[in-house]
């Protein structure tokens, strides 16, 4: 029962993260969660606006004897990724989250959890509830549609938000302190074909399946070396048509952009005296896989059936010019940073793979945390698929936050963990996106550091997040907040 996690502490904290999970809430769906968080600052008797992107804020008045302190923004998005397996029946648009606890992490059964951001949401609404904390004054900014585009962030105009330092809380690593991010592209590319070509007399069609994959985050889960499910099918269906004569009709892999593939789909045909080697083929494939992800991914799934003739085929030489653009382009770690050892500069997730009648869609998400080196990186994708002969376009963009060496609130972080734990921070740069890029483009003169929680896993249903570092960072952003200077 999800109601479990309303037990747990501390209380206030879990109760609103509750709440929300039982809000669908995925990116574009945004009308039922923006609405609750209105009508919770509301009955608080707080300030609460919504500005035109459909952001909203909520402010809180300074403790007694703290009004002279510096303005504070805690920042959260409201949005989450729908992610589930393909054996659970779930609808995220109606759907809520099915929570429970194992041990020291709250999980979801089969689906994403929604911890991401949903526990940094809970805890700017558990600050904003407890009239017990000394704090300066506060605004609470909890922005919508980040996941895909950012669009929240982008929307926010000037006048919105008048505090100057800023905390994050959608960083997922207890102990850490993030002051930069990576920034990101996307790049879109299209086959495009009049019509589909017909299908070989005797050949048999036979659905193929690579499930099983652990998936993840693209950004703080890329270095993990995990399968992306989209390379590995179209690694198998180079060989099986130059090797067994198949023919494409059909591909689907992955869902999200900023989300590793975990599942892949296709449809080819085959001469009929070479079904049977398929199958081997098939098997071998996945032995392969295993063996070359062993300790990595525990779980892949390769599977073949037979099916009903497609209505038609990919063209061969699209076929043939959608797989070669495919296995030529860079997938994962792309070059890692000097300055933060262990630390990605940047990566490509080869997120989407769809085809429909006519049409091949290729999405993917490039980020780095370099501006050249991300331009360098969308140059050579681009040349990959323009020399085959898809259509290349340029998405959605955005910078990423580049660190202030200077941060007075900073040092505040830091001198306040070392009060509480003997010990300094780590200081760090993340590779995934955060809004905090965005926000420093509009205001260059906010001052900003991210932390969170212990969160494993976002972007995939194995999604899960810490009570004990729940508790614990909880502790120390109340603190913190004590510890704001005046003005």
């Amino acid at each position: 029962m999800a109601k479990e996690i309303k037990t747990l502490e501390p209380l206030s904290i879990w109760g609103f993260f509750y709440e929300l999970t039982q809000i669908p809430r995925p990116t574009g769906h945004m009308d039922a969660v923006t609405r609750h968080i209105i009508d919770f600052g509301r009955k608080l008797g707080l300030e609460t606006s919504q500005d035109n992107a459909g952001n909203v804020i909520i402010s809180k008045p300074a403790s007694p004897g703290y009004e002279d302190r510096k303005k504070v923004v805690l920042q959260s998005h409201l949005d989450m990724v729908p992610q589930k397996n393909s054996s659970v029946a779930h609808d995220f648009h109606k759907d809520p989250i099915d929570a429970y606890i194992d041990g020291d992490w709250v999980k979801a059964r089969g689906t994403t959890l929604g911890a991401d951001n949903g526990i940094g949401v809970s805890m700017a609404m558990a600050v904003l509830a407890d009239e017990s904390l000394k704090h300066g004054p506060l605004e609470a900014l909890f922005t919508v549609d980040e996941e895909v585009g950012m669009d929240g962030a982008f929307g926010l105009k000037h006048g919105f938000v008048e505090g100057r330092l800023l905390i994050n809380c959608d960083s997922e690593e207890e102990g850490k302190l993030f002051v930069g991010c990576a920034g990101g592209a996307d790049l879109n590319a299209t086959f495009d074909y009049k019509k589909g070509a017909p299908l070989i007399d005797g050949d048999i069609a036979v659905r193929l399946f690579l499930t099983g994959l652990k998936g993840g985050h693209s950004g703080v889960d890329i270095h993990l070396g995990r399968a992306n499910a989209n390379k590995l099918m179209f690694r198998f269906l180079k060989e099986a048509v130059s090797e067994y004569g198949a023919r494409l009709a059909f591909v689907e892999g992955g869902s999200l952009r900023n989300a590793i593939p975990r599942e892949a789909e296709a449809v080819i045909t085959v001469p009929k005296e070479n079904v049977e080697l398929l199958w081997e083929f098939v098997a071998d494939h996945q032995d392969l896989y295993r063996a070359e992800y062993a300790g990595i991914e525990d779980k892949i799934s390769f599977k073949a059936e037979i099916t009903s003739a497609p209505a038609a085929l990919i063209p061969e030489e699209i076929q043939d010019d959608l797989i070669n653009s495919v296995e030529a382009c860079q997938n994962g770690v792309v070059t890692m940073l000097n300055d933060f050892p262990g630390t990605v500069e940047s990566s490509s997730n080869l997120a989407i793979v769809k085809s429909s009648e006519g049409t091949v869609e290729i999405k993917i998400l490039a980020r780095s945390s370099s501006e050249s080196r991300k331009n360098a990186l969308l140059s050579s994708l681009e040349s990959a698929f323009s020399l085959a002969g898809a259509k290349v376009e340029l998405g959605a963009a955005y910078n990423g936050w580049q660190p202030n060496a200077k941060s007075p609130l900073l040092k505040v972080m830091e001198d306040t963990f070392e009060e509480l734990y003997g010990k300094k921070p780590e200081v760090t740069v993340m590779h995934a996106g955060l809004e905090c890029g965005i926000i420093q483009g509009l205001f260059p003169e906010m001052d900003m550091i991210s932390l969170g929680p212990d969160l494993k896993h976002p972007h995939s249903p194995d999604e899960a997040i810490s009570i004990s570092s729940v508790q614990r960072v909880w502790e120390y952003l109340k603190t913190a907040l004590g510890n704001i200077p005046a003005t």
